[in-house]
């Protein structure tokens, strides 16, 4: 099979990822966009390269979204869309300047044989980055200020199986995003980062329930995107530098954990390598 992606930790064997172009280099010039200061375009390009020297050297394929729309944001493909084993789901950003990159995705689905099997439709909005699979068959999604009821509904629907919706707290608001993958990031089989002050209860009790051993991160780790982690295998991870006091937990555990310099490319508009990648096949 050529796509399914329905784990976060399985082997990871394609990928979807988009560089930084025009748009992603003036995103600070809209303060709507979010970013923190002016971008560095070339360092964000040398990140990204970094990134995807990474994965390659891991075995993975990398494909790249040769598109560039308005929005900076489309490099974090993660979030305009999903794919599973039946085929691509189109998601619709709660953000606005994001509505629309699901497009490009939807002409790179068509044009590599990946059906296009749904999508989310006004006024529900749903990011990828609300959702996760906690194992083969157990979707989670997170209703949050980009992810709306009707979204959240309309999602669990197109996925099917059983699926589990949680809301995230109101946090910092609009102007400091919250996604359900801010706060957990499965690492192996039955193993998940998480920042425990914000996730939510009833994840919590599941993750419990389950037997999950649980990766705490700490505070000050979290804006240095220490709990937005890829694995490419279980127990074989990319995360941002910057983020030791978790890397040496994870390392503790038996991971391997490979780190690129993610200023540029993830911190400064928000986003880490799982939100920079969006999963075309993972096996087993």
């Amino acid at each position: 099979m050529r796509f399914g992606a329905e784990s976060m930790v399985a082997p990871l064997r394609e990928v979807l990822v988009k560089g930084p172009g025009t748009a992603f280099g003036r995103a600070y010039d809209d303060p709507a966009h979010g970013f923190l200061h002016p971008v560095d375009l070339g360092e964000a390009r040398r990140q990204h390269d970094e990134l995807c020297g990474i994965l390659t050297e891991l075995g993975v394929v990398v494909d790249e979204l040769e598109a560039e729309t308005d929005s900076p944001d489309l490099v974090y493909v993660f979030d305009p869309a999903l794919v599973g084993g039946r085929g691509a789901v189109l998601l619709r950003a709660g953000k606005p300047n994001r509505q629309g990159e699901e497009t490009e995705l939807e002409k790179w689905f068509v044009e590599h044989d990946v059906p296009v099997v749904g999508r989310i439709e006004p006024p529900a909005t749903a990011e990828g980055g609300d959702t996760f699979w906690l194992e083969p068959g157990v979707f989670c999604i997170g209703r949050s200020l980009r992810t709306n009821r009707d979204g959240a509904s309309q999602l669990a629907h197109l996925v099917g199986g059983q699926v589990h919706v949680f809301d995230l707290p109101y946090h910092g608001g609009p102007g400091e995003l919250l996604h359900l993958l801010s706060v957990i990031s499965p690492v192996a089989e039955r193993m998940a980062v998480v920042f425990l002050p914000l996730l939510p209860v009833g994840l919590h009790e599941l993750l419990r329930d389950l037997g999950f051993d649980l990766v705490s991160l700490p505070e000050q780790e979290l804006p240095t995107l220490g709990c937005n982690i890829l694995a490419v295998r279980p127990g074989v991870l990319v995360m941002a530098e910057g983020n030791p006091s978790t890397r040496r937990a994870l390392e503790a555990r038996g991971c391997e954990v490979h780190t690129f310099a993610a200023t540029e490319i993830g911190i400064n508009g928000g986003g880490g390598p799982t939100c920079l990648t969006r999963p075309i096949l993972r096996e087993g």
